[in-house]
């Protein structure tokens, strides 16, 4: 089914706003995949906030203009699959995880920070750990010192609590 001019300028702007708040662009080929792959892997994204959404090359390509994404331009051929994510690891990590659990869906590119990614560039961005993982481990990090501190102070009270009962 073909879009009239106006229905195509809806596509591109709606396009165009996710990209202006996105921070990563992922392309997959998704040919040969079956409905129920592709049900299951916008399910997935939409559970982590990945915009994924089949479009027009062209229009894709226009949308693009004139931002970070532009770089990725000359990897928008063939059928595609288009992930975008404010989060910087998000759009690669479903892409790449559904990739390893399905050879039909092929990683070809994307970009990030205005760099063209090739599809081992999207995978490694992909490996990288969330945000929220990230965190985690910094307040983990913060944490350690002080429960050692806690750890140390106990015990010279224990020792010093222990060595008063022992002469009484």
């Amino acid at each position: 089914m073909s879009l009239n001019r106006n229905e195509k300028a809806a596509v591109v702007a709606d396009v165009a706003a996710q990209v202006a708040r996105s921070q990563t662009l992922a392309l997959a080929e998704y040919r040969g995949l079956t409905v129920e792959h592709l049900t299951k892997l916008r399910k997935d994204a939409r559970d982590k906030g990945v915009y994924l959404h089949v479009l027009k090359n062209t229009l894709a390509r226009r949308a693009v203009v004139g931002t970070p994404f532009e770089v990725a331009a000359q990897a928008m051929t063939g059928p595609l699959i288009y992930g975008f994510s404010e989060d910087a690891v998000a759009a690669a990590k479903v892409v790449a995880d559904f990739a390893k659990g399905n050879d039909k869906l092929v990683v070809k590119g994307g970009a990030y920070a205005g760099k063209a990614l090739d599809a081992n560039g999207v995978k490694a961005l992909a490996a990288i750990p969330s945000r929220e993982v990230l965190i985690a481990q910094v307040a983990g990090l913060l944490k350690s010192p002080i429960q050692r501190l806690a750890g140390v102070l106990a015990a010279v009270a224990e020792q010093k609590g222990g060595g008063a009962e022992a002469a009484a």
